[in-house]
């Protein structure tokens, strides 16, 4: 895993299953990542509202994919929709270290703690502490703090892992199976695979 500096433009961006299954699959049929965004530009591939947003996308679900090892491609591909929307979430942990951060911190140490739900006080524990510690997030307004817990809701909740409650959401441990488990350690994502599973 690489460290990336910290970051709320995040929330412009969605969880964009469906954009990321479709590039996965062309990549996996040996589509270059030229050639992906040559195709988002002239046919439209992600069904963007504007050019601008197809650009938007094309790039973000590039740079998250970047941050898993193509050997990937065929485990997504043949995966079920769980294991795939999971591949997906791992790309956006990747590529965004902040959230990546909330997981390991927070999530992870509820289900340690036994505890399967997560409420909006946890995230604002959790933004207070990053604030203590990073003079880039201490500058951070609160309604950017506010969009970025969204945000982050959104996307475990979109990975299929939690629940849609206002206030509290309540956490489903992905089923992780062998391989995918085996494939996560061989290639350096051990702390993402600790992360959803509370495990060391």
């Amino acid at each position: 895993m690489v460290r990336k500096e910290y970051s709320a433009g995040g929330v412009k961006h969605p969880f964009w299953f469906l954009e990321f299954k479709k590039a996965a699959i062309l990549r996996d049929q040996g589509v270059t990542w030229e050639g992906l965004r040559t195709r988002s530009r002239e046919e439209n591939l992600f069904s963007a509202a504007s050019p601008a947003r197809a650009e938007m996308t094309c790039n973000t679900v590039e740079a998250r994919m970047q941050t898993l090892p193509d050997s990937f491609l065929p485990m997504f591909v043949f995966g079920d929709p769980a294991t795939q929307k999971l591949f997906c979430l791992l790309a956006c942990m990747g590529n965004d270290t902040l959230f990546f951060e909330f997981v390991y911190e927070v999530i992870r140490e509820k289900v340690q703690l036994g505890v399967n739900a997560f409420s909006d006080a946890d995230i604002r524990l959790f933004f207070k502490e990053k604030q203590s510690q990073d003079e880039k997030v201490a500058e951070w307004t609160d309604a950017t703090l506010k969009r970025l817990g969204s945000y982050y809701k959104n996307l475990l909740y979109e990975a299929g892992l939690t629940d849609h409650g206002k206030t509290e959401r309540r956490y489903a441990k992905p089923i992780i199976d062998r391989e995918l488990e085996y494939w996560m350690k061989d290639n350096g994502l051990q702390p993402m695979y600790a992360a959803l599973t509370g495990e060391n």
